[in-house]
């Protein structure tokens, strides 16, 4: 049901796109409100389906431990703190560098290039180590280094010396590889320390990025107000003040919790064995291929995102200057939009998953499917929007059917985050969690910055069909572990 109303908006949006002779911004504004419109009818079609069985619900409600609900609300207040710093740096990340005077001369595209790169590569390089530091060191130390280091560079952002803005491009990829490791691996792990919380990670996991779309929405527009006063800085600036709460929070709320141990039980062994090296982690990906089959999702998928953030800029400004010559691309609402519909997207998680048991592996199958189909109607779309005639599809209707290709796309990613958020608290090991999160982003990073160098020669197209590739290899993927488990419970059965 779920999937047929995400995408019949996606069929309605289009329509209204195809149909509408207004400007850019009016388009996506009512695309916005059909959005939003869909959002509102699906709470209230599960506030409904909740009442008809309010017994079972109170029932449901109250078995729920105060340990696990005061573990949901440590955790996701800090959570939605440092995840609003992150949203707002993101609006305004090619603003700042292009406002950079170097030598005398603006800084171009390639330089502005190359720093962005820079994260990416840093992410991918240092990634494994500081998941390790994380591992032993402790989750909670992990988030508030997370939130140092992105504090530092948000203020790098001020400089006007080249050195100084490629450091904090370092640093804030160190940074980024905590924030997607540190704060999840806490959450296990404590989970594994509190009765009955490992029930609750499905339902955590989808509160988690239900909200954080929220918080994506409000950040665009707290970047945009920010801007506005202070200039292209103000949204990082304004960051600092959310990394410093959600830094806060933790120190107040977290406790702290290391990878458990892994080895022996015996005195200095136990404890050299509690400490998780890299070398262990690959071996443990080895030796298990559910761990493998997850960790190439999280790599495939997570590429075809990244590559999908560099490319969809381009490829709707080209339609948008088709259908409306002069125009420019409100870049702010198309936002919104994407946000909107990965709220649309984590709320059928938690409705599905959570409260209607659906399997997080068939789940995330059909997810991965459905995002590999949009990707390959996104490509065609700019296919048709390159073509030299366009007698068999208007430009309106092109960006009509691309809109609604990235829109069913953003609703992916908002199912994707909870989903393998679940699978990971399901098949990656405690003892080794946060350096196997990371050691999966090496080739992630590493797909993107391969297409992002080659893009002159792929085009916006022939990026997008990677994306496409990648979310296919993706889905074979799952289908591979759910052909695993299956064969695995079979064996159990007959044994």
């Amino acid at each position: 049901m779920a999937f047929n109303i995400r995408g019949g908006a996606a069929a309605a949006t289009a329509s209204s796109i195809v149909s509408s002779q207004q400007t850019p911004d009016s388009v996506f504004n009512l695309a916005f409100s059909g959005l939003a419109l869909v959002a509102v009818a699906s709470k209230v079609l599960q506030r409904i389906s909740d009442s008809k069985n309010a017994d079972k619900n109170a029932s449901e409600a109250s078995a729920k431990p105060a340990a696990v609900k005061s573990l949901q609300l440590r955790f996701l207040s800090v959570f939605w703190l440092i995840k609003c710093a992150d949203w707002l740096q993101g609006p305004y990340f090619y603003e700042v560098y292009k406002s950079k005077v170097f030598n005398g001369a603006p800084a171009t595209l390639g330089m502005i290039s190359k720093i962005f790169l820079a994260g990416f590569a840093s992410t991918a390089l240092f990634g494994p180590a500081v998941g390790k530091l994380a591992d032993s060191s402790g989750r909670k130390k992990g988030t508030l280094l997370f939130c140092a280091l992105y504090t530092l560079g948000a203020l790098s952002t001020k400089s006007p010396l080249l050195a100084v803005l490629l450091l904090g491009r370092l640093v804030n990829g160190i940074g980024t590889s905590l924030l997607f490791s540190a704060p999840e691996s806490w959450l296990v792990g404590e989970a594994q320390k509190t009765e009955d919380a490992g029930k609750y990670l499905g339902e955590t996991f989808g509160l988690a990025y239900a909200g954080d779309s929220i918080v994506a929405i409000l950040a665009g527009k707290l970047s945009g107000l920010a801007a506005a006063k202070k200039g292209p800085t103000g949204p990082f600036e304004l960051s600092t003040v959310f990394l410093a709460a959600g830094a806060l929070l933790t120190s107040l709320l977290w406790k702290e919790n290391v990878a458990s141990s892994s080895g022996s039980d015996d005195g200095d062994e136990k404890e050299e064995s509690s400490k998780p090296t890299i070398k262990e982690a690959v071996n443990v990906v080895k030796s298990d291929s559910k761990i493998m089959l997850v960790g190439a999702v999280q790599a495939l998928f997570e590429a075809a995102m990244y590559i999908f953030v560099l490319q969809w800029p381009p490829a709707i400004t080209s339609v948008i200057g088709k259908a409306f010559p002069g125009a420019d691309t409100p870049y702010g609402t198309i936002f919104t939009c994407f946000m909107t519909c990965c709220l649309l997207g984590s709320t059928a998680f938690g409705q599905l998953v959570s409260k209607m048991s659906v399997k997080a592996e068939n789940f995330t199958a059909g997810m991965l499917s459905l995002a590999t189909i949009s990707m390959a109607c996104a490509t065609i779309a700019t296919i048709k929007s390159t073509a030299s005639s366009t007698l068999t599809s208007s430009p309106m209707a092109i960006l009509g059917g691309l809109s609604a290709a990235f829109f069913l796309f953003e609703a992916c990613v908002g199912m994707y985050f909870p989903s393998i958020g679940t699978l990971r608290s399901k098949y990656v090991p405690d003892s080794h969690r946060g350096v196997i999160m990371n050691l999966f982003g090496i080739p992630l990073n590493a797909l993107v910055i391969t297409v992002f160098l080659i893009s002159e020669k792929l085009g916006v197209t022939g990026a997008l069909g990677v994306s496409t590739g990648a979310l296919g290899l993706a889905t074979l993927c799952m289908m591979k572990l759910k052909g695993t488990l299956k064969n695995s419970e079979a064996q159990a059965v007959a044994a």
